[in-house]
């Protein structure tokens, strides 16, 4: 399983181009050859980046909903709405489609941060307010999340 890390400030060009950070595209090497899948983030005005790998694994999750209920239609469609195959370029480009600059408000300051196994890309300012409006629950979000019988006996906390 990947397990990205990492938050890049970037910028991108006119046309949409980012030049990946190097410590992200090297982590990305065993999966850059696949290629990628761009779309909106679910809950957050942002862009999901997901190896080929991991959208294949997703998409075979979402085969298992039965089409016959319209909820799951709905929600196929609206998930998968505007989802776009990239690449990087023979530069470590990734040129990010138009339409999914505008539905995260992305105009040039960009953050890339990783999700564990996937990367978001925000619009620098989004992605500041984001992070300091979650700040004050954070604490009662990570108990929530986390402390609640996953431990493996391992320590972590």
């Amino acid at each position: 399983m990947l397990n990205l890390i990492g938050t890049y400030e970037c910028k991108a060009d006119v046309k949409g181009r980012v030049m990946v950070p190097a410590p992200l595209k090297k982590q990305l090497a065993p999966v850059m050859a696949d290629g990628f899948v761009v779309k909106r983030a679910v809950f957050q005005p942002c862009l999901e980046m997901y190896p080929m790998k991991e959208w294949e694994a997703l998409m075979l999750k979402m085969t298992e909903l039965n089409r016959f209920k319209r909820k799951n239609n709905d929600f196929i469609r609206r998930f998968t709405a505007g989802v776009k195959v990239v690449e990087l370029d023979a530069s470590g480009r990734l040129l990010i489609p138009k339409d999914l600059l505008s539905f995260a408000g992305i105009n040039k300051e960009l953050v890339i941060s990783s999700a564990i196994n996937i990367v978001e890309i925000w619009d620098k300012d989004r992605y500041e307010q984001a992070i300091d409006d979650a700040a004050d629950d954070f604490a009662d979000l990570a108990e929530e999340v986390m402390g609640g019988g996953y431990s493996d006996g391992d320590g972590v906390s």
